[in-house]
Parts: C-alpha cells; structure tokens; sequence
C-alpha cells in the first residue's frame, strides 16, 4: 500500500514526537531552489568602481554591504579597467566566444589530422616491414651457413 507524504504528516500529526518536525532545513515546500551564479554587466561594474573608489575610508565597506559584494570583486574589476578589458567584457569568467568556422575549414582540418594518422601509420608499416627484410636475410644466411658444413657423422653404437 503506497502513503503519500500528505497522509503521512497527517497521520503523524497526533502522535507524540516520532516524526521530525516542519522546523527543519526544508521546509514544508520542499527544498530551496538552487542559487544561480551572479554576472554582472561592465557598467554596474565601472559604476561600483567609481563608486568605492569615491567613497571615504569608513564607507567602503557599506558599499559592498549594500551591494553583497566582496572585496575581491572591486580589486578585480579595478585591475581590469585599468588594463582596459572592462570595455566590453560582461563577466570575466567566460571566454570569448569563438568564431565559427566554415565547413570548408572544418573539412581541410579533419583530412590534415586523417593524413597525419595515415603518415604515422605507414611509417610503422615501413619499419615492421624493414625489420622482416632483415631476419629474413638472417634465417637465409644461416640456412646458407648450415648446408655448407657437413652434417656431423652418426656415432656408431657399441
């Protein structure tokens, strides 16, 4: 028989004490939904700057309060307005989109990678080759060398 959660807080609701309570981490709505990763654009980031940069020594602090901002995050953004790589970059942490390239680039790149492979292949193939050229000669020499001396003579029985 299956219970659904429902029955179970409803059947639980009189007992004393053995079930946990809605005072928990979760709440009766079920968990908290995931907190998604801020990004910030370059002008609230040119503006922060400028605004913790005018800011008296005392109220620093209270514009990263307000704003629930790290220190780190000013000393950053400083860094890359300085460097001039605020202008147009919206969040630091991604790269740059790259350009997509044409079907003829990927094609011309996919037969250069196949043709270094077969590259690689033949020159194992001209080795394996070489080092079978090589015994071979070995095993005729040593057949030569083994018919020119005369088989040893039987040995009589006594």
């Amino acid at each position: 028989m299956l219970v659904s959660s429902e029955e179970r807080r409803g059947a639980g609701a009189g007992s004393s004490g053995s079930t946990a309570s809605s005072s928990g981490p979760r709440s009766a709505g079920g968990p908290s939904p995931r907190p998604s990763r801020r990004s910030f654009s370059a002008e609230y980031k040119l503006a922060i700057v400028a605004e913790y940069e005018n800011a008296p020594n005392g109220e620093k602090g209270a514009v990263l309060r307000r704003e629930g901002l790290y220190s780190s995050h000013v000393i950053e953004w400083t860094r890359a307005r300085d460097v001039g790589a605020l202008e147009g970059v919206a969040d630091s942490r991604r790269s740059a989109k790259r350009p997509k390239r044409s079907a003829e680039a990927a094609e011309l790149e996919r037969l250069r990678a196949r043709n270094a492979k077969l590259e690689s292949d033949l020159t194992k193939t001209r080795t394996a080759l070489d080092i079978m050229g090589k015994a071979h000669a070995l095993l005729e020499q040593l057949s030569e060398s083994a018919d020119d001396q005369e088989p040893p003579a039987p040995r009589k029985r006594r």
